[in-house]
């Protein structure tokens, strides 16, 4: 008796998506904050959350991007 395994298989078309959110909402929920802080005469708050929204997305694009080309 055989298997069909393609009914086990399973539904993964939402990952990219999924994973291009974890990439890129991060850093650009940090750069708005920062943005907020540095025109509310804040700027040494603001320029904080602009290097950690810097920072997110230099590490984001390194290993979410490797998750993405990886086969």
């Amino acid at each position: 008796m055989k298997l069909n395994l393609i009914a086990f298989e399973p539904n993964l078309d939402g990952i990219v998506y999924f994973i291009l959110l974890i990439l890129l909402g991060p850093p650009i929920f940090l750069g708005l904050i920062g943005l907020i802080l540095f025109r509310a005469k804040n700027r040494k708050a603001g320029k904080v959350f602009f290097i950690l929204a810097g920072v997110y997305l230099v590490i984001g694009l390194g290993i979410c991007g490797i998750l993405l080309t990886a086969n």
